[in-house]
């Protein structure tokens, strides 16, 4: 099992890119199971969701080549049955349902199991397909899933008691596309990867309005075709780089970030010019460059579904604030009991109290180093940042959590300035 050392003291300079978007990669490259058409995705991360993707895929029958972040998928003749032994390891595996379901008429997939940062039903998604006319058993810790006579259009509301659903409207999206008549989705999630996976299904030929707002119409078409695409940026990785260079960056040329969205950004950006950060962004928007404040202070944060401050950037915001001056509040309405990094973090000698999915920050002069445990992919980039700006070294164990979705995090952070290793022992 790998580790990462991380030895404090390092300044950030230089430039590191961003790699595509893993949470819109992941409902792409399910989508490609709706065409018996060759589909070629670009900008794919190398991390371990997608592996697991990939190979789920593969095991439906789809032809897969991949190579230097390009994914070539041809679903020629595929199976309706989702291996347990792969779904199991990754919760957004459950996406396949929704394209199975709506070109073969049926899908047996597995159950994904509980989640470490709190609960994260499938009730949603079952509530749609089921709207659209799919007979769904529970069996076995399995979903079989059946729809003789194919879907049918109808509306949908996927309003949830944390706010919309993004996988949810991702299957819902996908499982209609093919559908007979006309469906409507309610209450939609209108985060950026929602958006590129309606763009890619526009490429293939489906007919999508609305993408990006709360409400999104799909009229059902017979068939759909081959396409070529290019994934977003990863908002997360370059919110993530965004505070890093913030915490640890030179004063006074900072850290630049390129191949990212200014538009995907606005809450992390809002965020850390009020804490007293400078982002300047170029003209195109694709990059920016940070510069930590001479003065930083504590601010609030409550988390919200897009365009809100998103839950998947406030561990690392956590990060900062614990060596910012002052008390910052981090609120979490979406996984109020994601804040398992904090006591990690009061280890290495943060001021944090937590209670009822909100942390109270009192900012401290200096951390030191520890031995800590990843809790969650977000958890970790949040230790490995507190890590740089910690005096000795900080030992990161269960490191698997971070390559989840951070395309060699260590390699861009050594190339920018960090004294990182990676260990890795049998």
């Amino acid at each position: 099992m790998d580790k990462l050392f991380v030895h404090g003291g390092s300044t950030l300079k230089g430039s590191v890119h961003i790699s595509g978007s893993k949470n819109a990669s992941l409902p792409i490259l399910a989508a490609t199971l709706l065409t018996g058409e060759t589909c070629i995705i670009r900008r794919v991360p190398d991390v371990s969701d997608t592996n697991y993707m990939i190979q789920i895929l593969a095991a439906l029958g789809a032809e897969v080549e991949r190579s230097s972040g390009t994914v070539r998928i041809t679903a020629g003749k595929i199976s309706h049955d989702a291996p347990y032994e792969i779904v199991r390891k990754m919760r957004a595996s459950i996406c396949v349902m929704g394209p199975l379901l709506s070109r073969l008429h049926k899908a047996h997939v597995s159950l994904p199991g509980g989640c470490i940062i709190g609960d994260r039903p499938v009730d949603l998604h079952i509530k749609g397909l089921k709207a659209l006319g799919a007979q769904i058993d529970m069996t076995g810790g399995n979903m079989i899933m059946e729809a003789p006579g194919g879907l049918v259009g109808t509306e949908v509301d996927l309003r949830g008691k944390h706010g919309p659903t993004v996988l949810g409207t991702d299957n819902i999206m996908m499982a209609a596309v093919l559908a007979e008549g006309t469906t409507i989705i309610e209450s939609a999630a209108c985060e950026p990867e929602v958006v590129d996976l309606a763009n890619f299904l526009i490429k293939m030929g489906a007919k999508i309005k609305g993408a990006g707002t709360r409400r999104i119409e799909i009229e059902g078409v017979k068939k759909l075709n081959g396409v070529e695409h290019t994934v977003i940026p990863d908002r997360i990785e370059a919110g993530t780089f965004m505070v890093a260079a913030a915490m640890a960056g030179c004063k006074d040329d900072g850290v630049t970030i390129k191949r990212v969205c200014e538009d995907h950004l606005i809450p992390s950006t809002e965020k850390l010019r009020e804490a007293g950060h400078e982002v300047t962004f170029n003209d195109k928007g694709d990059e920016c460059v940070v510069k930590p404040g001479k003065e930083p202070k504590g601010v609030n944060i409550v988390t919200a579904p897009y365009p809100g401050f998103p839950t998947d950037m406030q561990a690392q915001f956590a990060s900062l604030f614990a060596i910012t001056n002052g008390i910052s509040v981090v609120e979490d309405t979406i996984f109020p009991q994601r804040f398992m990094h904090c006591a990690e973090m009061t280890r290495m000698g943060a001021d944090i109290k937590v209670d009822n999915g909100t942390a109270v920050i009192q900012g401290v002069t200096g951390m030191s180093g520890a031995p800590v445990m990843a809790s969650d992919l977000r958890a970790s980039a949040a230790l490995v940042l507190s890590g740089l700006c910690s005096t000795g070294t900080t030992e990161i164990n269960r490191l698997y959590h971070i390559d989840r979705g951070y395309e060699n995090i260590d390699d861009k952070l050594i190339m920018i300035g960090a004294n990182i290793e990676r260990v890795r022992e049998a």
